[in-house]
């Protein structure tokens, strides 16, 4: 079997890639060019049958991807299918299954049927789980738990998988070093640094790396390079122990490519605004311009509560300097676990940052809708502009709550500017679209 990275490099157009060239409006020959020197994937395992296949990279729209699944604390996966429901809803480009509570293969195998878009997931949460319900300790996994879990995310039909492959002895000396304030952050390389440290051995997601490929080619699963050492407050952005990590991702995304597998490269939460264009230049140029996965960033600590608007701003200015994949932040972020209304606010919150980006970036179709929306405000069109509007429900809600029974807004009223214009000025616009 070919993968679709394969495929693209033998001028193979697969239905999955032509399906992605119409949805972007870029000609075949340009995607498919992408896809083949790594800069665009398509996430696509070959055992997700539902699945409405989308591009990440390049040139392309900026994607969002939405976090769902259990916890120990909450673990009804009629909750996360609704959860799924409201993210396909809100028009996420991509889910991840993070779940950790419950019987988690039943709640993946029925998330994954019910999921018509790309669907990630973190199979080492599954393995050190496991052991911990079986009265172990996580540093107690065997290499072969570890990737047993791999090969059934895998095999289930995850269209990617994250994976810290990064996070090598070498690295975790120098966060040692550093003496960071918030050490590590991710959940998926705490449970492997305590199994290195523990177990005095390097990371056998790095040491046994070409059995990952193996698995991940098997299924034409597309590969996110995780980010243990993400900084997790803004002053531990961009130290030494992140960067070494980026290099040896770097390293792996270059193996990978020659193994026929498509990767993405994860990268930071906390970071100052200040320094976030330089990550992603710093990305871009050690991972040879994969695509760039990013949490947030969060450019500030102090909102909790409302660091969806945090992550918004910062996946803006990443998005403008490379960034191609954002993964949203909840009002939940840093408090609990999400609930229904926050997936739709985390949702809404990434595709205003992601829409934002896409106009600077010159993404066709993107200034177009922005301006069919001042048009049809210009010409008091609530319909026409409840049609352009991001959120559609919201547009309505506000609408009938706060209206009025004149044309214009209830802001304004009959002392509303652009009727003023028109009255006085001869003025109409009856747009350009």
């Amino acid at each position: 079997m070919k993968t679709q990275l394969e495929s693209a490099r033998e001028g193979i157009v697969t239905k999955e890639l032509r399906i992605v060239a119409d949805a972007e409006n870029i000609p075949v020959d340009v995607l498919i060019k992408k896809v083949a020197d790594g800069s665009v994937v398509i996430p696509a395992n070959i055992n997700h049958k539902n699945l409405v296949p989308c591009g990440i990279g390049q040139g392309l729209r900026t994607k969002i991807n939405a976090n769902i699944g259990t916890s120990s604390d909450y673990g009804d996966v009629d909750t996360e299918l609704a959860k799924l429901k409201t993210v396909i809803e809100y028009k996420a480009d991509a889910v991840m299954d993070l779940s950790t509570g419950g019987d988690i293969d039943a709640i993946r195998k029925k998330i994954i049927e019910a999921c018509p878009i790309v669907i990630g997931s973190v199979p080492i949460y599954q393995a050190a789980v496991q052991k911990m319900a079986n009265y172990e300790a996580v540093v107690d996994m065997t290499e072969d738990d570890l990737f047993y879990a791999i090969e059934a995310h895998c095999k289930d039909g995850m269209d990617f998988i994250t994976v810290h492959c990064g996070l090598t002895q070498r690295a975790i000396a120098l966060l040692k070093q550093q003496k960071r304030v918030t050490d590590i952050v991710s959940r998926g390389g705490a449970f492997l640094t305590g199994w290195m440290l523990h177990n005095q051995k390097e990371n056998p997601l790095y040491e046994h790396y070409d059995r990952l490929l193996e698995i991940a080619h098997r299924y034409d699963v597309t590969l996110s390079l995780g980010d243990g050492l993400r900084p997790g407050c803004t002053a531990d952005a961009t130290d030494r122990a992140q960067i070494e990590e980026l290099v040896t991702l770097g390293e792996l995304v270059h193996r990978a490519r020659e193994a026929g597998v498509q990767t993405m490269v994860e990268g930071p939460g906390h970071v100052p605004l200040n320094q976030i264009a330089a990550n992603m230049q710093l990305q871009k140029t050690i991972c040879e311009n994969a695509p760039f996965y990013v949490l947030g960033p969060l450019v500030t600590d102090i909102a909790a509560g409302y660091d969806h608007i945090t992550g918004a701003i910062g996946g803006a200015i990443a998005a403008t300097q490379g960034a191609s994949f954002l993964c949203y932040v909840t009002p939940a972020e840093h408090l609990g676990l999400p609930d229904i209304e926050d997936v739709k606010n985390g949702i809404i919150a990434s595709r205003i940052a992601a829409h934002a980006a896409d106009i600077a970036n010159g993404i066709p179709g993107a200034a177009e809708q922005d301006l069919r929306m001042s048009v049809a405000r210009k010409n008091l069109d609530w319909e026409g502009q409840k049609k352009e509007c991001i959120d559609p429900i919201r547009f309505d809600a506000v609408r009938k709550n706060k209206g009025t029974d004149t044309e214009a807004c209830s802001m304004c009223g009959k002392y509303c500017a652009m009727k003023i214009v028109e009255k006085e000025l001869g003025l109409t616009h009856h747009g350009r679209c």
